[in-house]
């Protein structure tokens, strides 16, 4: 009870302000309309306001409603973070984090390897530019892009990416020596630690003052070069998919100085609840990306000193 109003009329509210109906509300929770409304008005009388303006058909959030739905939105969603955190210890779920690009070009496609490898083995994946918060207990593990710091953290590198301009086969026509990307449109991941002034200072060239277009997601980067925008700087690691279908190629493989670094890492706590699981999970990860990436050639390697 919180100030005699009960948990169970606080659910019931919550429903019916997520559903906007009563009946849809009655129907998740196994109560009948009438009892849904009547909770409601109860819940109405003991706080003392209107929740709801209510016509025929439709049931809309009053200010109150609307201020009280954000406050029970908030606190049944930490509610659930907690009983997931309890449960996942004793159950089969892996929960990770993820860079977003390293989540939509490499992990979500591979993913299914590693699930019929493990039958029965929920995963829940979360993909943001934050990195995973695991005081809380709400992720196992986390691939970062950056090295994180942490005294409590295990950080394994993901090995080396090799970074070079990739386009579609297309706008390669004609780029044969690096000053030809200088009449190109040159598409700019924003939030990349290696970048285009990087490439051309490695190739004896003074970049570009402008770039024509910038994305703040390399997976966005690579679908725009991919559809013919224009050419990327990009991993060929997180473009691989690309690369494979035909969709990408790099016009001057071999021809020029290209960047190497490790972009990416496995984080997870030392003493997780989920151990074993991450262990299989980082052991799988490993072996998924010891498969040579295309169009790497040492002939003319250029080790940057950004990774």
């Amino acid at each position: 009870m919180l100030n005699g109003v009960s948990l169970s009329s606080i659910r019931t509210f919550e429903a019916a302000a997520r559903h906007g109906t009563f009946r849809a509300a009655a129907s998740e929770l196994n109560l009948s309309p009438s009892a849904v409304s009547h909770a409601i008005v109860k819940l109405e009388r003991d706080l003392g306001t209107p929740l709801f303006d209510r016509s025929a058909r439709t049931i809309r959030l009053t200010s109150d409603g609307e201020i009280l739905m954000r406050h029970v939105s908030a606190a049944f969603e930490e509610l659930r973070r907690g009983v997931e955190s309890v449960s996942a210890r004793r159950s089969r779920l892996l929960r990770l984090h993820s860079a977003p690009s390293f989540a939509a070009q490499i992990l979500s496609p591979r993913l299914p390897t590693f699930l019929a490898a493990h039958p029965g083995l929920e995963v829940r994946l979360a993909a943001s530019t934050e990195y995973a918060r695991f005081t809380d207990g709400e992720f196992d593990a986390d691939i970062v892009y950056g090295k994180p710091v942490g005294e409590h953290l295990t950080v394994e590198p993901l090995g080396e990416e090799l970074v070079t301009p990739l386009c579609s086969p297309e706008v390669a026509e004609g780029i044969r020596v690096p000053s030809d990307l200088l009449q190109r449109i040159l598409i700019r991941s924003d939030n990349k630690r290696l970048r285009w002034p990087d490439w051309f200072v490695a190739n004896g060239l003074t970049a570009p003052s402008t770039q024509a277009m910038s994305f703040d997601r390399s997976f966005l980067a690579i679908a725009a070069a991919a559809d013919g925008l224009g050419v990327a700087l990009e991993s060929t690691r997180l473009a691989q998919r690309e690369i494979l279908a035909g969709k990408l190629v790099a016009p001057l493989a071999g021809r020029t100085r290209d960047l190497r670094y490790v972009g990416h890492y496995l984080c997870y706590p030392k003493s997780g609840s989920q151990r074993r699981l991450v262990g299989a999970f980082a052991e799988w990860l490993r072996e998924e990306l010891n498969a040579p990436a295309p169009f790497i050639d040492d002939t003319d390697e250029f080790v940057s000193s950004h990774g």
